[in-house]
């Protein structure tokens, strides 16, 4: 039996549950410690992941889930993106066989530091702004977790010393032993009701499992002005050492705003930074700025790095990306905003006259957290998606044009008539994209390539 910290017996079978980036990385992890794995996937696995399920030697099934071949598991890692109200979830439930989640399964085999990063919105740009500061600063880090590469493939073939992790709130679901050096809550605002039962309490409980397991020695950074998150900590026993961040200087404030300067305080250092220094605009990228650059300084860093780093990160594909200009009109893709607060900190961001692209699988949303900047900068709505009947309902009469549409043309053609010579058009959808497309990525990169076609046939 190969060392693990999780007491996973690597002598026993694994199945994994979904073939994409972490089922496949967690399948290559567990063959390589030498179990005997095997692969479900109720969908169609990508041909990337079936080559490197063949080249491991690891058998796998998709279309379907063969039961014999699953409920004879000593342990299942299961993908973040199947509930744990799955039926074939529930039989493996019911026969006391563990069920993990990939960051779990991989942790057991690694002595790395964890930088787990996670929130309702800012947590893919505070990820990869963190690891930038880390590379520029010559540490050998990985990234995993929704972005970069799979960690259990990473420990599996490509082991770092420090790991930078994006965690939702699926991926915390089914983590246990697994314990976080710096854990980090942006924020918290309703998303994924229709997971958590449409119970808000839910949702938060699952985001402060990224606590579990803290010491003395670790810490939690936070934002300090989310009523959620001080709720919560009320009520939650953590030895780790807090360290919020915000706009005005409290007590404990690791990081805050003065006179435009944006000043750390982290044990063992204090530095500052002009705020108009950082390469990313916006209120919502000072809290990314914030969280990434406390992270980095309790990991000595130094403040030199930092500064450079936060100085010459590139924003987020797909978060406030400008694409074009066309007939006067800018156009920009958020299309990662796919809850309501996410387009709250786009809208919030936008000086010109605007005109908002909204609509796809609604996820259970409360749109009146953005019903004022709506009403303060919003001259047009667009609904883009198969059922737009809640957006109409709700926005009608609250702005002066609103138009629905079922596909992205659609949209655009009605973008192009309500919008003037310096207004923007604002793609912020506060929706998921599996109505109309195969992903928030794939919406962005149509849209995109459908605004760029547009200034070419000009």
């Amino acid at each position: 039996m190969s060392v693990n910290k999780h007491n996973i017996d690597t002598d026993g079978r694994l199945v994994v549950l979904g073939g994409g980036e972490s089922g496949a990385g967690a399948a290559v992890l567990g063959k390589v410690k030498g179990m005997d794995v095997f692969l479900s996937d109720m969908g169609t696995i990508p041909a990337k992941y079936k080559e490197l399920l063949e080249k491991y030697d690891i058998p796998y099934e998709e279309g379907s889930h063969t039961e014999e071949k699953i409920l004879n598991a000593n342990v299942v890692v299961k993908s973040p993106g199947i509930p744990p109200y799955a039926p074939m979830v529930e039989k493996i439930v019911a026969k006391g066989i563990p069920v993990l989640s990939e960051i779990e399964f991989a942790a057991g085999f690694t002595d790395a530091k964890m930088v787990c990063i996670t929130g309702s919105n800012g947590k893919t740009t505070t990820t990869l702004l963190t690891y930038h500061i880390l590379c520029k600063a010559g540490l050998d880090a990985g990234l995993a977790g929704n972005v970069g590469k799979s960690l259990a493939l990473q420990v599996a073939i490509d082991p770092h010393d420090i790991y930078v992790i994006e965690l939702s709130s699926f991926q915390l679901e089914n983590m246990y032993k697994f314990k976080a050096n710096i854990a980090v809550i942006m924020n918290i605002t309703p998303d994924h009701m229709d997971r958590y039962d449409h119970k808000m309490e839910n949702y938060v409980a699952a985001k402060f499992r990224i606590l579990q397991n803290q010491t003395k020695d670790d810490y939690f950074v936070y934002w300090q002005d989310d009523p959620v998150i001080r709720r919560q900590i009320a009520q939650v026993q953590s030895e780790a050492l807090q360290l919020p961040f915000g706009v005005d200087k409290e007590e404990n404030s690791a990081a805050y705003v003065k006179d435009g300067i944006v000043h750390f305080a982290t044990p063992g250092d204090v530095w500052e930074i002009p705020r108009d220094r950082l390469s990313l605009p916006g209120l919502h990228n000072l809290y990314n700025s914030m969280a990434a650059g406390i992270s980095a300084s309790v990991l000595n860093i130094r403040k030199e790095n930092i500064r450079e780093a936060l100085e010459d990160f590139e924003a987020v594909e797909h978060r406030l990306e400008y694409v074009a200009t066309v007939d006067g009109v800018r156009y920009v893709n958020d299309s990662k905003a796919t809850n309501v607060n996410s387009t709250w900190y786009a809208l919030e961001s936008m000086t010109t006259p605007t005109v908002l692209i909204l609509g796809g699988k609604d996820k259970g949303n409360d749109y009146t957290e953005i019903e004022e900047l709506v009403a303060k900068k919003v001259k047009a709505i667009v609904c883009m998606g198969v059922h737009n009947e809640k957006l109409m309902e709700f926005f009608s009469g609250k702005v002066a044009e609103i138009a629905d549409t079922n596909s992205l043309q659609d949209a655009l053609e009605a973008c192009r008539r309500f919008a003037s010579e310096g207004d923007t058009v604002l793609l912020s959808p506060c929706c998921a994209s599996f109505d109309l497309f195969k992903s928030y990525e794939d919406r962005g990169e149509q849209f995109k390539a459908a605004v760029k076609a547009m200034n070419a046939n000009k």
